[in-house]
């Protein structure tokens, strides 16, 4: 998957778009399936639909389109639910909403770093950041973990992996941002200070979410992994915070 990424990166841009209309198809399919968990219906359609949408109209038009287009896809799941009768249409409404918003709009926000100036290099600094973040964090919870951070929801992740997370990830973003984006290396710090907190956040909110329908994993798409939202529950919340930190990060290069 990682090299399929760098291709569609450095390579063949519209790899890279059909990875990411790929990935966030199955990681809807993946979601709307765990809810049948909580005896909810999804129609799958309006789902596989946003998910083609979304990333299209990211790379085709920008924020403006991206935008317009989700409107379009909200619109476009509650009508297909209502043909299908008011009985549990409330829930199932809010499940779609919840899901395109999650995971194809939040997936897309990829494809408008892409088009900013340097957006490959962007891009995989952003991915190399959510990598540190686990990297990191994994190896310092496994060493020297004693307090969790969340035992209700997520028992393994504690403070000293977090804290593990940070300078790891601030160390990786300070060395990025200097040599691959030729920015001051305190962006990256700065960078990797609001990503951190970001994918902490997108793996405690997969795992609660997990733990509210009573299960261990979204699919066994990915053996001994899960599915792939096991894998993509950092990344969706990292992307559009990245997307927003380094334009704010650009702006203030840019005045200094």
């Amino acid at each position: 998957m990682l090299g399929l990424v760098l291709a569609g990166l450095f390579l063949y841009e519209p790899l890279l778009v059909g990875l990411i209309v790929a990935l966030a198809g199955v990681g809807s399919w993946e979601v709307a399936r765990a809810t049948t968990h909580a005896k909810t219906s999804v129609p799958l359609v309006p789902l596989f639909l946003a998910s083609a949408m979304l990333p299209i109209s990211a790379i085709w038009g920008g924020l403006e389109a991206m935008g317009f287009t989700y409107m379009i896809c909200l619109v476009i799941a509650l009508l297909v639910r209502l043909t299908e009768g008011l009985k549990g249409a409330a829930a199932s409404v809010m499940s779609s909403v919840f899901i395109i918003s999650w995971v194809p709009l939040l997936l897309s926000f990829a494809l408008l770093i892409l088009e900013e100036p340097n957006g490959q290099w962007l891009i995989a600094t952003i991915l190399l950041l959510a990598v540190s973040n686990d990297t990191f964090g994994y190896i310092v919870g496994v060493l020297f973990g004693k307090h969790p951070m969340a035992p209700k929801i997520s028992p393994k992740k504690s403070w000293e992996g977090f804290a593990g997370s940070m300078l790891g990830s601030m160390a990786v973003g300070a060395l990025a941002m200097h040599f691959w984006l030729d920015m001051p290396w305190w962006t990256g710090v700065i960078l990797a200070f609001f990503t951190t907190i970001a994918a902490t956040t997108g793996d405690f909110s997969e795992s609660m979410i997990k733990r509210e329908l009573g299960i261990k994993d979204m699919s066994n798409l990915l053996p001994g992994h899960g599915g792939i939202m096991d894998r993509l529950d950092s990344v969706v919340f990292v992307v559009p915070l990245g997307y927003l930190i380094s334009h704010l990060l650009t702006w203030s290069v840019s005045l200094s």
